[in-house]
């Protein structure tokens, strides 16, 4: 009989665990903490949707449209796709449910998305990210607190020391197309010089040249024309309420005129925290303002702003996670004492006691089963204890024993 091969993980994806674990649920309930503090609320959407809806939000030319979505058609017909990113679904579920009587409406969401990409440090196939999103403002103040959210996060999760928030004007639609006309009749004038790549998009995203990789592009790119000659008053005023509100909260930032945003409905505000602590691929926590999304997907004009992080991403940044061990672990010993030690753990546990059982082994290798789980006592119930009413109680830090009678557990275990 041919031995059957155990199964391996679809390429791209992980299964988390142990300290990785740790450091990824950290992540996600400090963001879930801070987000209150904002008064952001909570979103959950369908891990997939109609293709449509991220083919327009995102451009049928885009890379992650045209080659990297989990696209699949279903047993009725229907093109869906796995969502490669949030914001188009939060949009679509906004149009879809109505919610346009609550703006501003600020939502935040976590989970798992989907790219078929090449999976390197801290990218995966299926990957994680934190997203947040404030829709139907389009004041700057909108944006400066969207960012002072993301900066907080990353102070509380204590991994600010050496990210720096990138910040960028796009300009409003008017300095946009100007901007984007001159960076065409720039790098047509040098096309032939351009990389293969950069030649296709001179095509479809002129903008998206300005931060490519390749050697052959980069003094081209960096010769290209700035947006701030092509700005308007009014985009200039609103970059300027963006970054005196920034300065007024503490926030700080440095200017990058090269960070753009290819597709053609975002404005304004793009940003991007950044570190050299993850190799090349440096950005963390990245956002902008979207304010013509809503409209490419059928709705009405509504101004927007967003970031979204990867959760794998910055875990990797934590220190050490510190994992508090159990209150307690129960080592019963005799007849009857497992099922005392049970229901002892039942009643401390709804009390908010945390605890586990070393139920296996000699008495030596269950002592080293609670020193392994950083355990802060050890209560020992045997057959002379469960007679007396009592347990025998060991301070792992101390060394400490006692015996606590049955009823004052609690009390022992959190003095």
């Amino acid at each position: 009989m041919a031995k059957i091969q155990t199964p391996q993980p679809v390429r791209g994806t992980q299964d988390i665990f142990g300290e990785d674990q740790e450091r990824f649920q950290h992540v996600i309930e400090t963001f879930e903490r801070v987000r209150r503090l904002y008064g952001f609320k909570g979103v959950e959407m369908p891990v997939f949707e109609p293709t449509a809806v991220f083919a327009r939000s995102l451009g049928e030319t885009t890379d992650v449209v045209s080659k990297e979505m989990y696209s699949f058609e279903d047993r009725g017909g229907d093109s869906l796709t796995l969502r490669p990113e949030f914001t188009a679904g939060i949009c679509r579920a906004f149009l879809s449910n109505g919610w346009q009587q609550h703006v501003p409406l600020k939502l935040a969401a976590h989970g798992p998305l989907f790219r078929y990409e090449r999976p390197q440090k801290g990218r995966y196939r299926q990957f994680h990210q934190l997203d947040a999103e404030i829709i139907g403002a389009g004041e700057a103040a909108a944006d400066v607190e969207l960012l002072c959210f993301a900066d907080q996060l990353l102070k509380e999760l204590g991994i600010d020391d050496g990210v720096t928030l990138q910040l960028n004007t796009l300009g409003d639609a008017e300095s946009r197309d100007a901007w984007r006309e001159a960076l065409v009749e720039h790098f047509q004038a040098h096309k032939a010089e351009l990389s293969e790549d950069s030649q296709d998009r001179l095509e479809r995203n002129p903008l998206r040249i300005l931060d490519s990789k390749e050697r052959q592009d980069r003094s081209i790119a960096d010769a290209a024309p700035d947006i701030d000659a092509y700005l308007s008053t009014e985009a200039k005023e609103f970059f300027a309420q963006v970054t005196e509100g920034l300065d007024a909260c503490g926030v700080a930032w440095v200017r990058n005129s090269r960070l753009v945003r290819g597709l053609d409905y975002y404005r304004h505000t793009a940003f991007e925290f950044v570190t050299d602590r993850l190799g090349a691929q440096g950005t963390v926590l990245a956002g902008g303002r979207y304010d013509g999304l809503m409209e490419s997907l059928g709705g009405p004009h509504t101004p927007a702003v967003g970031w979204a992080a990867g959760i794998e991403r910055l875990g990797m940044l934590l220190d050490e996670p510190v994992v508090a061990g159990p209150d307690a672990i129960f080592i019963p010993l005799g007849d009857g004492c497992e099922a005392a030690a049970m229901k002892l753990m039942g009643e401390l546990r709804r009390s908010g006691i945390t605890c586990d059982m070393a139920y296996k082994g000699n008495m030596k290798k269950r002592m080293q089963k609670a020193n392994a789980a950083g355990a802060a006592h050890v209560v020992i119930i045997g057959e002379n204890e469960l007679a007396n009413g009592v347990a025998a109680v060991k301070n792992l830090a101390t060394g400490d024993q006692r015996e606590i009678v049955l009823g004052g557990l609690a009390e022992a275990l959190t003095a």
